[in-house]
């Protein structure tokens, strides 16, 4: 016990920058009586120290709240629902609370969202990166507090953390590589611009299967949007204007593949006849639009699951050192009609 990192406390701060404690903690509640100058000292100083504000009793002696944090992109995909549920289950069993908030895809909201955790003393944290995010200094407190952090789907390059993930670049070479093997020669892919992993490998996959069959990758063939319902439809008039059209369409979501295919069917385009189609995720609603579509099956309830399991397991051990690997779960294309231009 005696090697345990000391606890920052106010006295510390105060010391370090030559005022009063009563000074420094009217800084950290942002009382007008503080100058604004000073307030930013202050706060720089408690960010970079790893300062926490002790919400909870002072005496507990590990300070264990038996609260985890999850921070995700956003909270209205099929898919990030399916992960938090799987999640829930095993918290609750092991009788762990969670703290769930969102980044809205903005990096500064999710730096405000690590910062919010930090101060409510979780035990861990179980993050999705938001689109715009472009390193992960901000998780960089946790590490040096020995406070567990996973990330899963969206992950960062750093080797300091443990990524639960999917081969998305495998997945979507498979997929293309079925469109190609229906006949597709000049196939669009509509993704999102990410400096996350996600998306890049998705479109490397791509460009993989392009690449195996000997078709040369068209840049004018790429469609870069949000990858929301309503960016499907706008797709679906980008493409009827390709000259000449697109064949096949591998779409990095099902959400946006589906309304694309609703645009382009309103238009009189024949799926799959005039353009096969694939999507990503395995959302209900690839059952639902006509022809049913065909899809890479993500599990994100089982990514849930795993990645609360690996945490509580972390938590309920001895270890001082957080783990850090890199796990890799299954995938697996799902054909439907939506692609199947041979029988």
């Amino acid at each position: 016990m005696g090697n345990e990192e000391k606890e920052i406390t106010i006295y510390d701060l105060a010391r370090e920058l030559d005022i009063s404690a009563a000074t420094v903690s009217r800084g950290l509640q942002g009382h007008p009586t503080v100058s604004k100058k000073t307030r930013k000292r202050i706060n720089d100083l408690a960010l970079s120290k790893g300062y926490r504000s002790n919400h909870f009793a002072r005496n507990l002696r590990r300070q264990h709240t038996h609260t985890i944090g999850v921070i995700v992109p956003r909270l209205n995909s099929y898919f990030m629902s399916a992960v938090i549920s799987g999640m829930e289950n095993v918290a609750t069993k092991a009788g762990f609370n969670l703290i769930i908030s969102q980044s809205l895809e903005n990096v500064t909201k999710e730096k405000a969202n690590a910062a919010t955790m930090f101060n409510n003393r979780v035990d861990g944290l179980l993050v999705s990166l938001a689109y715009d995010a472009d390193e992960s200094r901000h998780f960089d407190i946790f590490l040096q507090k020995k406070i567990p952090v996973i990330f899963f789907d969206r992950v960062p390059d750093s080797e300091h953390f443990t990524k639960i993930l999917i081969d998305n670049r495998k997945s979507a070479k498979e997929a293309t590589r079925h469109l190609l093997e229906q006949g597709c020669k000049r196939i669009a892919h509509i993704t999102a611009i990410s400096k996350r992993n996600v998306y890049a490998d998705r479109m490397q996959g791509y460009k993989d299967a392009l690449n195996d069959a000997g078709i040369t990758f068209n840049k004018d063939l790429i469609v870069y949007n949000n990858l929301s319902y309503d960016a499907g439809y706008e797709a679906a008039d980008l493409i009827r204007k390709l000259n000449p059209m697109p064949d096949g369409v591998f779409v990095a979501n099902d959400n946006c593949a589906v309304s694309c295919m609703m645009g382009l069917k309103e238009a009189g385009i024949r799926i799959p006849q005039d353009i096969a189609f694939a999507g990503f995720n395995n959302d209900p609603v690839s059952k639902v639009i006509e022809p049913n579509l065909t899809t890479i099956n993500y599990p994100g309830y089982e990514i849930g699951e795993l990645a609360m399991r690996n945490l509580i397991s972390y938590l309920n051990s001895d270890s001082t050192t957080t783990v850090t690997n890199t796990i890799t779960m299954r995938s697996e294309l799902i054909i439907r009609a939506s692609s199947l231009r041979k029988s």
